[in-house]
């Protein structure tokens, strides 16, 4: 025993560094907190990590944190809440020493981190615990990761215990344990590994990280819904929200593969179309799941096109505080942009997405041979954001859409697959930098969609498909982007010329000018007045400015509609 290292896992105050510092009393050995150690290296406390560097950063200092300690001695490491979501870790840990587990009910940690507040024991809450219900977070996070707390030597449940009394629990589970020949189980092939988001980069085809949560995106079959929503904790009842269109086509799949994972299933259907992201129609959504007596556990399948994402992904964030959501898009726009992301919002009459919250979901499932059935217009559509991901992230990945567009427009599978996947990435590498939009960094997802917002506004919704108007809308970015000498004009010129291979609109008629302004001036990204752009500094390269000349927006407008 006299090689081995004492771990301690389990979630935020569940006790591990008091009782860590008893256990090291008792047994003469040294102590050390892995979060102390990344405070230490990094010159900055764990929020201010999360903040500025993101939580990949502080996931990799962690494991540097660990893989010192775990050289080491006689010694007891209390670790973070999250140490266990990463695979290496817990082999490290297995092979290293004895696991044991402090385990707590939501409630009680609820408590803790209440009493440590009011006390000032621990000023600084938990990045991963700062949400308007922290109790409901507490819940969110550990239904994901108690599979992987579970995969321990030794789990001690300490809600009535004291301090000391489970340091003694601690010392004789070491003492009665022969760690040099105790096995963990592993937590691969019983599928234990896939029920935390934040551990699916192994099995998901992408994972998005962002500071409030994250999880897995998957693209495979509709058939697997039921059983992928299983394996991250979902249980009990969904409420499937879908259009009627969709819903015709795909409703029943996806009930049939939720029922055949042990969900109740009930299913609402709205009608197709923008017309349906209104404050009317999220009053009705609110009668039916609330006619349901959901529970806090139940969770919200958004099954279809980016309005239906929007319209049920604001209706989980809002019922009861929040419940579990689920993105299963079924168009191009919903794929590569909507569903990814956590932005959740309603139109109003006054703009388009003005009414809305930031709320993460659970999963993301894309199964793009619901393409195929898609109308003609709305494939198209859904090219728009497509190319908009290449024009500001990544000119590579534009220069494979250029090379592949024959391929793409038929959704031959490979090339389709590559550019949904690239997509998402560039998403959810933005997301994961910026989810609030809080640095400016998350407003370059929106190149083109100032005008847009303002074509759609002002022609009532109906008129324009969105992806339609982001073309638009991104062919007038671009225009400005050349005539501020920021974009050479081959390359303004070559984005044109790809919008429409795509078959996607640069220009329009019969607009009323006006009202377009007017909605422009109502933008999210308006500040202290000012209209903010997204521009380009070349092909890949995207910028948010304040310094566009009102005269050159205008001329830019104008050049857009026809008459």
């Amino acid at each position: 025993m006299s090689g081995q290292v004492l771990f301690l896992t389990g979630f935020s105050f569940s006790g591990k560094t008091q009782v860590g510092k008893r256990v090291a009393q008792s047994l003469g050995w040294a102590y050390v907190d892995t979060d102390a150690l990344i405070v230490e290296k990094a010159g900055k406390p764990i929020p201010q990590i999360f903040a500025e560097d993101g939580e990949s950063r502080f996931r990799e200092l962690e494991r540097q944190a660990l893989r010192q300690v775990s050289r080491r001695k006689k010694l007891v490491v209390a670790t973070g809440g999250g140490i266990v979501l990463d695979e290496e870790n817990r082999d490290l840990m297995s092979g290293k020493g004895m696991i044991i587990c402090l385990e707590a009910r939501p409630e009680t940690i609820y408590q803790r981190l209440l009493r440590d507040a009011e006390e000032g024991t621990n000023p600084v809450v938990r990045p991963l615990l700062q949400a308007p219900d922290p109790l409901e977070r507490i819940r969110y996070l550990k239904r994901f990761r108690q599979p992987l707390y579970a995969v321990a030597h030794c789990t001690i449940n300490t809600d009535s215990l004291t301090v000391d009394e489970v340091a003694a629990k601690v010392v004789h589970a070491w003492q009665k344990a022969a760690p040099e020949t105790a096995t963990v189980p592993k937590a691969r092939g019983n599928r234990q590994e896939e029920q935390a988001p934040y551990c699916l980069s192994r099995l998901a085809d992408l994972v998005v990280q962002a500071a409030s949560a994250s999880y897995p995106v998957f693209l495979r079959p509709l058939q697997d819904l039921g059983e992928l929503m299983s394996q991250i904790g979902l249980q009990d009842t969904t409420y499937v929200i879908s259009d009627e269109n969709v819903f015709r086509s795909y409703g029943p799949m996806a009930e049939d593969s939720l029922r055949r994972a042990g969900f109740r299933v009930s299913s609402y259907c709205v009608p197709p179309g923008e017309g349906s992201k209104s404050l009317a129609m999220l009053s009705k959504l609110y009668d039916w799941v609330l006619g349901q007596r959901p529970e806090r556990g139940h969770a919200i399948v958004a099954l279809g096109g980016g309005v239906v994402g929007d319209l049920a992904g604001l209706a989980a964030a809002t019922l009861l505080r929040g419940i579990p959501y689920v993105q299963v898009p079924t168009s191009l726009l919903a794929m590569v942009d909507s569903s990814v992301g956590g932005k959740t919002a309603i139109n109003h009459p006054l703009g388009k997405n003005l009414i809305g919250a930031f709320y993460q979901p659970g999963l993301v499932l894309i199964d793009t041979d619901t393409l195929r059935t898609l109308p003609p217009r709305e494939r198209v559509s859904g090219w728009a954001e497509v190319i908009k991901h290449g024009l500001i992230r990544d000119a590579e990945y534009f220069r494979f859409l250029d090379q592949n567009c024959e391929s793409l427009l038929s959704l031959e599978g490979d090339a389709t697959r590559q550019a949904v996947l690239r997509s998402v990435g560039i998403k959810a590498e933005i997301v994961g930098r910026d989810e609030r939009e809080t640095t400016g960094e998350r407003s370059l997802l929106n190149y083109g969609h100032t005008l847009a917002h303002g074509l759609e506004a002002a022609t009532g919704y109906g008129r324009f498909l969105h992806g339609e108007a982001v073309a638009i809308g991104m062919a007038g970015a671009g225009r400005i982007s050349r005539e501020m000498g920021l974009l050479p004009a081959e390359k303004a010129e070559a984005q044109e010329k790809l919008l429409e291979r795509f078959g996607l609109p640069t220009r329009c008629t019969d607009i009323d000018r006006e009202r377009v302004q007017e909605a422009m001036s109502l933008d999210k990204k308006v500040r202290a007045g000012k209209v903010r752009w997204v521009l380009l500094e070349g092909i890949g390269r995207a910028a948010l400015r304040d310094d566009v000349p009102v005269e050159l927006a205008a001329q830019a407008l104008d050049s857009l509609l026809l008459h």
